[in-house]
């Protein structure tokens, strides 16, 4: 998606590239600060395209985590505990997402029949056509990095996973 698309005007030079020339003159690291900016922008621009494609369906990305992950377990539904854990959120943000989820009927929650303590997140029917239809719409536009090619998206995926383990994600 190009900068006109989403309403701002692309600038005439890489302001990654002019903030890390400045960093360097007066601060050490300065190709590391200019990969983790590059890193951090792309995050938002990627995010920002998916969750306005995925807006007209009444979902943001991380609405949508929490669908595909429902759905990849055997029954369907998860503790929302082990959502969080899964998805590395805090269990506040996964209590909003679930009631977001919940209150669109694409979720159901439920005490746990082992442990009253405990909610059960429920994928429902709706939520799965949902989840179908928003999964078309993200894979049409190859997660917002069709500008990767193959080799290129694993090559990222394979460089990001060392500071990944570094930091303890696995």
């Amino acid at each position: 998606m190009s900068p006109a698309d989403h309403g701002r005007r692309a600038l005439p030079f890489d302001p990654v590239d002019e903030a890390s020339r400045r960093w360097a003159e007066h601060y050490p690291e300065a190709t590391r600060m200019h990969a983790v900016t590059s890193l951090m922008r792309v995050h938002q621009l990627v995010l920002s395209e998916l969750d306005e494609l995925l807006r007209p369906l009444g979902l943001t990305f991380a609405r949508y985590e929490v669908l595909v992950l429902l759905s990849f377990t055997r029954h369907g539904e998860l503790p929302l505990g082990k959502i969080g854990e899964r998805l590395q959120v805090h269990a506040t943000s996964v209590t909003s997402l679930v009631r977001r989820l919940a209150d669109a009927g694409l979720i159901e929650r439920s005490a746990h029949p082992d442990d009253g303590r405990t909610v059960l997140a429920s994928i429902t029917p709706r939520g799965r056509e949902l989840l179908a239809e928003a999964t078309e719409a993200i894979t049409e536009v190859q997660f917002a990095l069709g500008s990767l090619s193959e080799d290129d998206a694993r090559s990222l995926s394979a460089l990001l996973r060392h500071p990944r383990a570094a930091a303890g994600d696995f």
